[in-house]
């Protein structure tokens, strides 16, 4: 009988050979490698940006975080179990030049610049205004014998006091001061963060939603373990994905829009010839545009406030969904239902009910499919 090991946790089969692993990533060994390519960058960690915020870029999410210091207030730091540092901008560390501000966590613990904290400088300006204190230095990643390195490991200690992220001023034959970057990565984008449990689990979701995509090349009968796995989250019986319109029956759909995720789309370059409100995005050359049509879709926006990347809402989506959806909750059709607030037009004297609306007055569900998103906030006017 095929079962999981379940010693400490253990998720390989039973009988299996070697340690105890409880994330097994060959229960998708069977995976095409192009298939395994794109599950290892669901579970990356990619911040647009990056090199500027001193981000670090494809690395796994489960890693130490930056947390900004103007969010500090609204972030609940033991979510963040590979630790996290704080980042300030020189005029947020310094009063004034060479005095520092004396800040505490909201915890009450202090934020020491070099243990706790660096200081990002961003422009020449203010690096010339507050310039760093004689005793800093430059980040760095030092060995136990004290020798500097490249690479993070578990021996690897952080030193220094700021980063550093200095724009090229001017031009051509004119440039008035080079660009200046000195610094390792410090941490990964904070709303991207997933435990190390969070990340593997939902790639196994991942994984699944790819075999039941129309015209998957795999079998159910190939995913046996995998589904073992999901069991444990009483998601391999599809209730939870047909709920959020993650799949329509056994079939993987896009939570937008609801239509048929098709496994080539999982690797076919964007095509934005049948994307009617995307047709101003101008002409895309083919082979330029480096994004897959279906790409990782989140059902609730990543965000400081709360962890959002799990395997519940995790999924596969249409990127002109993504596009189109932006910063919003993509609330399912059963779950507009659910909330029963009809949308109705009113034609001469009769009332035609058209469908249903979230309690956030955000998104319009009509039975039948079609979605609207509400794209600005309301004016207020002040009148005279």
């Amino acid at each position: 009988m095929i079962g999981l090991c379940q010693k400490g946790s253990c998720r390989k089969l039973i009988g299996h050979t070697g340690k105890c692993d409880p994330w097994p990533t060959n229960c998708w060994s069977f995976l095409e490698e192009k298939d395994k390519k794109k599950l290892s960058k669901a579970g990356y960690a990619t911040p647009r940006g990056g090199k500027k915020g001193a981000y670090q870029n494809h690395v796994y999410r489960n890693n130490k975080v930056i947390i900004p210091f103007e969010k500090i207030n609204v972030i609940d730091t033991s979510n963040y179990e590979d630790g996290y540092i704080v980042r300030l901008y020189p005029d947020q560390a310094f009063i004034s030049s060479g005095i520092l501000s004396e800040i505490n966590l909201p915890d009450g613990e202090p934020l020491v610049i070099g243990e706790n904290a660096f200081v990002l400088y961003r422009s020449h300006q203010s690096f010339d205004e507050f310039p760093p204190l004689d005793e800093w230095s430059v980040r760095h990643l030092e060995d136990k014998n004290g020798n500097i390195v490249e690479k993070r490991s578990s021996e690897v200690l952080e030193k220094g006091h700021y980063i550093l992220r200095l724009p090229k001023v001017g031009g051509g034959k004119k440039i008035i001061k080079n660009e200046v970057i000195e610094g390792p990565p410090q941490g990964i984008f904070a709303p991207e963060y997933a435990n190390k449990e969070t990340n593997f689990l939902s790639q196994a979701s991942l994984a699944w939603q790819i075999i039941h995509t129309s015209s998957s090349p795999y079998t159910a009968s190939q995913a046996l373990h995998l589904k073992l796995i999901l069991d444990e989250c009483s998601l391999s019986d599809g209730v939870h994905y047909n709920y959020l319109g993650m799949m329509k029956g056994n079939i993987t759909t896009c939570p937008l829009c609801l239509k048929r995720i098709s496994y080539d789309e999982l690797h076919s370059h964007i095509n934005l010839e049948n994307e009617e409100s995307l047709l101003n995005s101008g002409l895309i050359v083919d082979g330029t545009n480096r994004s897959t049509t279906v790409n990782l879709f989140h059902m609730i926006p990543l965000e400081y406030e709360r962890l959002h990347h799990n395997h519940f809402y995790v999924s596969w989506g249409h990127a002109t969904c993504n596009t189109k959806l932006g910063q919003r909750r993509c609330y399912s059709l059963a779950e507009v239902k659910e909330m029963d607030i009809k949308v109705a037009k009113l034609i001469g004297d009769s009332i035609e009910t058209s469908g249903w609306i979230s309690d956030d007055d955000k998104m319009i569900r009509s039975p039948n499919g079609a979605v609207w998103i509400r794209i600005s906030e309301e004016l207020y006017i002040e009148r005279d």
